[in-house]
Protein backbone atom coordinates (compact mmCIF):
# COMPACT_ATOMS: atom_id res chain seq x y z
CA UNK A 1 0.00 0.00 0.00
CA UNK A 2 2.70 2.30 0.71
CA UNK A 3 4.06 2.32 -2.81
CA UNK A 4 0.32 2.99 -4.16
CA UNK A 5 0.07 6.00 -1.48
CA UNK A 6 3.39 7.88 -3.20
CA UNK A 7 2.22 6.93 -6.47
CA UNK A 8 -0.99 8.65 -5.66
CA UNK A 9 0.70 11.66 -3.78
CA UNK A 10 2.82 12.30 -6.98
CA UNK A 11 -0.14 12.02 -9.27
CA UNK A 12 -1.44 15.03 -7.32
CA UNK A 13 1.96 16.85 -7.00
CA UNK A 14 2.76 16.88 -10.72
CA UNK A 15 -0.80 18.15 -11.23
CA UNK A 16 -0.13 21.26 -9.53
CA UNK A 17 -3.81 21.84 -9.09
CA UNK A 18 -6.48 19.91 -7.03
CA UNK A 19 -7.81 16.64 -9.04
CA UNK A 20 -10.52 14.05 -9.02
CA UNK A 21 -10.14 10.64 -7.99
CA UNK A 22 -10.48 9.87 -11.98
CA UNK A 23 -7.79 11.52 -13.00
CA UNK A 24 -5.29 10.46 -10.38
CA UNK A 25 -6.22 6.62 -11.58
CA UNK A 26 -5.65 7.55 -15.10
CA UNK A 27 -2.21 9.04 -14.05
CA UNK A 28 -1.14 6.34 -12.11
CA UNK A 29 -2.75 3.44 -13.69
CA UNK A 30 -4.69 2.29 -10.59
CA UNK A 31 -8.04 0.92 -10.58
CA UNK A 32 -10.18 3.92 -9.70
CA UNK A 33 -12.08 2.16 -6.73
CA UNK A 34 -8.29 1.76 -4.81
CA UNK A 35 -7.50 5.32 -5.69
CA UNK A 36 -10.66 6.19 -3.46
CA UNK A 37 -9.81 4.04 -0.89
CA UNK A 38 -6.43 5.54 -1.10
CA UNK A 39 -7.52 8.92 -0.91
CA UNK A 40 -9.91 8.49 2.03
CA UNK A 41 -6.82 6.73 4.17
CA UNK A 42 -4.55 9.68 2.55
CA UNK A 43 -7.41 12.24 3.81
CA UNK A 44 -7.79 10.67 7.36
CA UNK A 45 -4.26 10.87 7.99
CA UNK A 46 -3.99 14.60 6.87
CA UNK A 47 -1.58 14.24 4.04
CA UNK A 48 -4.27 15.98 1.13
CA UNK A 49 -7.07 17.69 1.57
CA UNK A 50 -10.19 18.89 -0.56
CA UNK A 51 -10.19 22.16 -1.17
CA UNK A 52 -13.89 21.56 -2.94
CA UNK A 53 -16.38 18.76 -3.49
CA UNK A 54 -14.87 15.46 -5.17
CA UNK A 55 -11.07 17.50 -5.75
CA UNK A 56 -8.07 16.95 -3.78
CA UNK A 57 -4.44 18.42 -3.15
CA UNK A 58 -1.57 17.41 -0.98
CA UNK A 59 -1.66 19.14 2.41
CA UNK A 60 0.64 22.08 2.64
Amino acid sequence: MENKESAVLEAMVKAGKPVKGAEVAEATGLDQKEVGKIITALKKAGKITSPKMCFYEPAK
